[in-house]
């Protein structure tokens, strides 16, 4: 039995800095952090670190960002760090087994989804998408399959009519660093049972591609709504509106009787952008128009007169 681990942190994007900030301030030490390369971001691309990088400078610890897992410098590197377990949280890469041999606990993983429901590169999204009305996080156990490893915890998240994948991963994030301490107290504590997964119940989060970001409005209302709340911040729900592409942000399913053509505007005064689709209609609340910043659609339309009977392409 030990009292506390010596943790080997793996993690990139915002989404894993909860989990690092809840672990510097729990009683197992963060003895190094490994995460992405610096890369171009944003709009003028310039070379930045990444948020848990920022984050672990700040309080001191040592970072690695190795572009060769199996490098022998690199993990010579996390050998004489004499980690007791690895944690991951959306690094990035899938970790070589020559890796994961490293620490004595083995590596547990946060993932933002209720395995084995979504594995994969884009569980919030696909969640979102898919009309899921309640999604969460696993912490389990890393293995070279991709997120198939069995699980030692599990917290629930309820998705709402009015979130989308941008404002889900800030809740996930939170939920997941406070699940993930808790679960490497238990496991310091003593032996925790580790759950397989129900393969017959695996499914997949793709990787988003830009392609998604059409809308075909002859699909239904609830349909678009989805894929308009889902696919935030990237790639975005795309339209065509008289000449000017904007993006949709914000939307919401609204009782109607209209019948008109799929992609027609029926309204467009006010707060209200109304569009048909194939069984009802689609209320955009915010969107973006082209190289703008985001706007409620009172906005936007008091610049932009827009005609209903106005075809969105």
């Amino acid at each position: 039995m030990v009292r506390s681990f010596r943790v080997m942190y793996f993690g990139t994007p915002q989404f894993a800095v909860p989990t690092l900030e809840r672990l510097l301030g729990s009683s197992h030490p963060v003895v190094g952090v490994v995460t992405q390369p610096d890369r171009p971001r944003g709009r003028g691309q310039h070379v930045t670190a990444s948020p848990v990088k920022v984050v672990a400078e700040a309080h001191g610890v040592p970072v690695l960002q190795p572009t060769q897992l199996r490098d022998a410098a690199f993990l010579d590197s996390v050998r004489d760090l004499a980690p007791d377990i690895g944690v991951v949280a959306a690094y990035g890469r899938i970790l070589p087994q020559a890796l994961l041999d490293l620490p004595a606990h083995g590596m547990v993983n946060v993932h933002a989804s209720l395995l084995p429901r979504w594995r994969g590169a884009a569980p919030i999204h696909r969640a979102v998408i898919a009309g899921d009305t309640v999604t969460g996080v696993t912490i389990m156990r890393v293995v070279l399959a991709l997120d198939a490893g069995p699980m030692l915890a599990r917290t629930e998240v309820p998705i709402t009519s009015g979130d989308t994948s941008e404002s889900l991963e800030p809740q996930l994030a939170s939920a997941g660093a406070d699940l993930l301490v808790a679960t490497l107290d238990r496991l310091a504590a003593g032996p925790v049972t580790e759950v397989p997964q129900d393969e017959a119940q695996v499914t997949y989060a793709e990787r988003l591609q830009r392609s998604e970001s059409v809308v075909v409005w002859t699909r239904s209302a609830v349909e678009i709504d989805r894929q308009i709340r889902g696919l935030q911040p990237w790639p975005l729900a795309v339209v065509t509106i008289g000449d000017r592409r904007v993006a949709l942000l914000r939307s919401a399913v609204v009782a109607s009787n209209a019948t008109a053509t799929p992609g027609t505007i029926i309204r467009a005064a006010g707060d209200d952008l109304h569009i048909a689709t194939s069984d009802g209609v689609v209320a955009i609340t915010q969107l973006k128009p082209e190289g703008r910043r985001p706007m409620p659609v009172r906005d936007w339309l008091n610049g932009v007169p827009i005609t209903p009977g106005t075809v969105v392409a």
